[in-house]
């Protein structure tokens, strides 16, 4: 309904059906918009002066009479959107600049899915320095576009459950994403923005997200430190597979038991 959307803009319930009275018939009297309105003519006045104060009628003398018109609702509509797209464009840098630099360390829990992966496009796109990322396919095929669009300044490693047909400079294929899979109920993502903030969470197949987004400095190396490890086994896979399952068996099995360490 017209009046709600007009409402949900900051409009009065009177404000909103004067202007949609105006833009029905027009010019009119304050009497006359009133009277089709449903308004009290005790209380018209100070709505039209709302309405001027807006912007959004206009007044005009016709026959000796004030009357008003409303503006074209293109006019109305992009002039509205202009002033509240600077409004919080201003809104953002003022609160910003009354953030305190020391009040970050916290942990906020993520449970839906597509806010956590909006979060995930915010990291990437706000990125000036570095990103560590860890990630399977259905999260990298969302992820893609943004990636491809970020600053050749911005340094990206990536570590990638499965195998994949995207083309990235430092991509590390981990081979043994079922085993992984099924051992932590769900596939991973990880993201470190500029070694300070992280969003990491578990993701299901029927998108559930057990997940978390931080700026606190441990929670962060912790994060850096798992990837950076990931990595560096890669690395050492790439070059040294046929070894690796000869002495610890498919899936490095052996290897994977932290439990226990057999000598060979």
């Amino acid at each position: 309904m017209v009046v709600n959307k007009l409402l949900s803009l900051g409009f009065s319930e009177n404000e909103a059906k004067s202007y949609i009275s105006l833009l029905e018939e027009h010019p009119a009297t304050a009497y006359e918009i009133a009277k089709r309105s449903s308004i009290p003519t005790s209380k018209i006045y100070e709505v039209i002066s709302k309405l001027l104060e807006k912007e959004i009628i206009i007044e005009i003398k016709q026959n000796q009479k004030t009357k008003y018109i409303p503006k074209e609702p293109e006019e109305f509509v992009d002039n509205y959107k202009s002033k509240m797209d600077g409004l919080f464009s201003s809104l953002k840098d003022d609160l910003k600049n009354l953030k305190k630099e020391n009040d970050i360390s916290f942990i906020v829990n993520i449970n839906d899915y597509h806010y956590f992966m909006q979060k995930a496009k915010e990291l990437l796109e706000t990125s000036k320095k570095s990103l560590l990322i860890s990630t399977w396919k259905d999260e990298l095929d969302i992820l893609k576009e943004v990636l491809l669009k970020l600053n050749e300044e911005v340094k990206i490693s990536i570590v990638h459950f499965g195998k994949t047909d995207f083309e990235f400079n430092h991509i590390f294929l981990h081979p043994i994403e079922d085993t992984i899979y099924s051992e932590k109920g769900g596939r991973g993502l990880v993201i470190i923005k500029d070694s300070s903030e992280v969003l990491v969470g578990t993701i299901t197949n029927e998108k559930k997200v057990e997940g978390a987004f931080s700026s606190n400095k441990g929670f962060v190396t912790i994060a850096e430190d798992y990837i950076k490890h990931d990595i560096y086994i890669m690395k050492i896979v790439k070059r040294f597979d046929s070894l690796l399952i000869e002495k610890f068996g498919e899936n490095y099995k052996e290897l994977r038991d932290i439990f226990n360490d057999k000598s060979f």
